[in-house]
């Protein structure tokens, strides 16, 4: 308990309020009388976490509808898919001279491929039938819930402390380096990445790692402007993104690299030791080609390729292969992971500008101040176009003739849908995901 309250200040208020929260459930469960289930249940329930790399893994041992004890760890990945994770969890806990004891009842967050085979083998191990099952309702559902939540606060803890290790990052990056080939260390790393929807809106995103941590005041958005009819693709995007971005390195070297005024740093004065692009082979050319283009020579650039998290340098028909538990490979992913999920956060806030603007711009005298006092009445430019002229000229500004408008000009519109990137959730017009 005193070290999931102190991991509780690495992680960011929403994670570290879960985190309270369920030391607090945790801590009265364990209590010695404490029954959460009906007194016949005799189960383990399992829960896991996991990354491209590693799993957390957490079980509670429930004996008389009591909890009697639980176990947390943190493991290599073995397998790509959660069934095959659960397969062998399985075999790990329960096979072998030293396997658990098992239970009557086995709770899963999903079933192994075999299950049937699973569940028999369980069997012969107890002497007796045993339930391998995903719990769907009532308390062992919300039991396996708050599983599941320790589970991701344990993978969570381990990498805020992995990431925060001065050791591995110092491996990590002679790692790198020796992969690599370069002649020093990449102190300073650029991850980029490109995202966008059926190629509308397409933006960029840079984040920026130095000495293996992260440095968020040096990340950069941009808005990716493509060809003169909008159109573009992923390496196009990228061969843009960069050429901007080393462009504008390539000016500030011209001058100080601290602006004499302020005494800051200019925004594109120093180069990284190493570009890293979500990808393989083809957006590692892109890049390349860039640097090629504008003359700079002292910057090598690899593409971490997500499914097989392969890593490709230019020129090289064959990737680099790290291994899948080496500080350097967590390192890239960490990278890679932080420069997508910066895209989508700029991209989905682009998308839902672009829909409000799409829907209400261009309506004759619909300004921004009525546009503003519509979506603040409705919510939402969904509402607003199910609204009728009667009800859009009862908001101030709107009478009865721009109202009229309004209805008709929404109704003759085809909306088209935002995206949550992240869930797949397709959201009203104008909300924000």
């Amino acid at each position: 308990e005193r070290q999931m309250k102190a991991a509780a200040a690495d992680l960011d208020f929403e994670q570290a309020a879960r985190l309270r929260d369920d030391v607090a459930a945790l801590t009265k469960a364990l209590e010695k009388s404490a029954v959460v289930l009906p007194d016949g249940t005799d189960a383990d329930v399992f829960a896991l976490a996991d990354d491209e790399l590693e799993v957390a893994i957490q079980v509670f041992h429930v004996r008389g509808g009591r909890i009697r004890g639980q176990r947390g760890w943190v493991a290599e990945k073995d397998a790509e898919d959660l069934p095959e994770l659960v397969e062998h969890l399985l075999q790990q806990v329960y096979g072998g001279e030293g396997g658990e004891t098992v239970p009557r009842e086995v709770l899963v967050p999903v079933l192994p491929p075999e299950a049937d085979g699973v569940s028999a083998w369980l069997g012969e191990r107890r002497g007796s039938a045993v339930s391998l099952r995903v719990p769907q309702r009532g308390d062992k559902r919300a039991l396996m819930e708050t599983v599941a939540r320790n589970a991701e606060q344990s993978l969570a803890r381990h990498k805020v402390a992995r990431a925060g290790d001065l050791t591995a990052r110092s491996q990590a990056l002679q790692e790198l380096q020796e992969a690599l080939g370069l002649d020093d260390a990449p102190l300073r790393i650029e991850g980029y990445d490109i995202s966008h929807v059926q190629g509308s809106d397409v933006v960029g995103s840079m984040v920026v790692f130095e000495d293996g941590l992260v440095r968020k005041a040096e990340y950069r958005r941009f808005i990716v402007r493509g060809d003169v009819e909008g159109r573009t693709d992923d390496t196009a995007a990228m061969h843009e993104v960069l050429t901007r971005r080393f462009q504008r390195h390539l000016n500030d070297r011209e001058r100080e690299a601290t602006d004499p005024e302020t005494g800051e740093a200019r925004r594109f004065a120093y180069p990284p030791n190493l570009v890293v692009v979500d990808g393989g082979a083809p957006q590692v050319a892109a890049a390349q080609q860039v640097l090629d283009e504008l003359g700079v020579d002292d910057v090598a650039i690899v593409g971490l390729a997500k499914r097989l998290e392969e890593v490709w340098v230019p020129g090289d028909d064959h990737p680099v292969i790290l291994a899948r538990n080496s500080e350097a490979l967590y390192l890239l992913q960490r990278l890679r992971d932080e420069s997508h999920r910066f895209a989508n956060t700029f991209h989905r806030e682009r998308r839902s500008k672009s829909m409000t603007r799409s829907a209400l711009d261009g309506i004759p005298g619909l300004g921004e101040s009525r546009r503003k006092a519509l979506l603040t009445r409705f919510g939402s430019v969904k509402r607003i176009r199910a609204a009728s002229a009667e009800e859009l000229a009862s908001t101030p500004g709107i009478g009865p003739s721009l109202a009229a408008r309004i209805a008709a000009e929404l109704s003759a519109q085809t909306p088209t849908p935002a995206v949550n990137l992240t869930t797949g959730e397709v959201l009203d017009e104008g909300e924000q995901p």
